[in-house]
């Protein structure tokens, strides 16, 4: 049931335009809890890419799932000494992006896989 949640999309954002000042990346979307902030309409991929967040977001809840973000960004900017490859590096982004172009991936998607990501 919980896999089939989806979470709220709000677009022409200003939130990703702020963030983006602080961020290494220039962020068109980001998922805060159960909603998405898009900086303007949000493709599918984009769509899917968010809501794969949001479902890592209720597998660990909000708190934990803003830990381990940091704890790779963090632990990624000390390997690669770059803001863009820490970010990239990130497990829950790793999946975001490796799966966003499939469009059934949310339906067949194994809970907590993202955590065991290298």
């Amino acid at each position: 049931v919980v896999k089939k949640w989806k979470p709220i999309f709000i677009e022409d954002s200003m939130v990703p335009v702020w963030l983006s000042k602080l961020a290494p990346i220039e962020i068109n979307a980001i998922t805060i809890g159960f909603i998405v902030f898009g900086r303007s309409s949000l493709p599918e991929h984009v769509r899917r890419h968010e809501t794969i967040h949001f479902q890592q977001i209720l597998e660990t809840f909000f708190l934990p799932f803003l830990i381990i973000y940091v704890y790779d960004y963090i632990k990624n900017y000390l390997i690669y000494k770059d803001g863009r490859l820490a970010y990239h590096n990130i497990r829950a982004e790793k999946e975001a992006y490796a799966n966003s172009g499939y469009l059934d991936y949310l339906n067949k998607r194994k809970r907590y896989e993202w955590l065991s990501i290298k």
